[in-house]
């Protein structure tokens, strides 16, 4: 049995603020089980000052998952909009 890539390419990723809620969205080829949880609770990290935005750059590239941030719960997170290509 081939074992299939876990390498998902992150396309866009954008953090704005709506009244009191916070909206991340992010476009990418694929997302893999709690992925977008867990970059979630990494930028959460970074806005409360607990991690340096340069964190990011050497995470992705050490992909070692304790050193991101906490997987946030799935309650407050939707999916608004799925595209094909």
């Amino acid at each position: 049995k081939t074992k299939k890539s876990t390498v998902r390419t992150i396309e866009s990723l954008t953090v704005t603020q709506e009244g009191s809620m916070i909206r991340v969205t992010i476009s990418g080829n694929g997302f893999l089980h709690k992925m977008v949880r867990i970059i979630t609770g990494t930028l959460i990290e970074i806005g409360l000052g607990h991690m340096p935005i340069e964190a990011i750059e050497e995470i992705l590239q050490q992909k070692v998952r304790k050193d991101a941030g906490e997987t946030v719960p799935a309650q407050g997170l939707y999916l608004d909009e799925v595209y094909y290509k």
